[in-house]
């Protein structure tokens, strides 16, 4: 149970980083999504080396981590798409 919230929030997280990154973006909506649950992820693991939550579990800092690492993961992305569409 504890994955699929994380995947849930993960989404969340993702559409908030595409929301939070500006302009337009080549990357679709499931490449953010990916990559919100990949930022949730890192942001449990940071929490957890913290101590201030488990890595399942996104506290306060955690979800503020995550979306700070899903911001930067999908500008990162987009920067890379972006070259290869060129």
């Amino acid at each position: 149970m504890q994955i699929l919230g994380l995947l849930f929030i993960g989404m969340v997280i993702g559409v908030l980083a595409r929301l939070i990154k500006p302009g337009r973006q080549a990357l679709g909506i499931l490449g953010t999504l990916g990559l919100g649950v990949v930022g949730a992820l890192i942001g449990g693991v940071l929490a957890s080396i913290i101590g201030t939550g488990d890595i399942w579990e996104l506290d306060f800092l955690g979800f503020v981590f995550a979306v700070i690492a899903a911001v930067l993961l999908v500008g990162t992305a987009e920067a890379v798409v972006g070259k290869k569409k060129v």
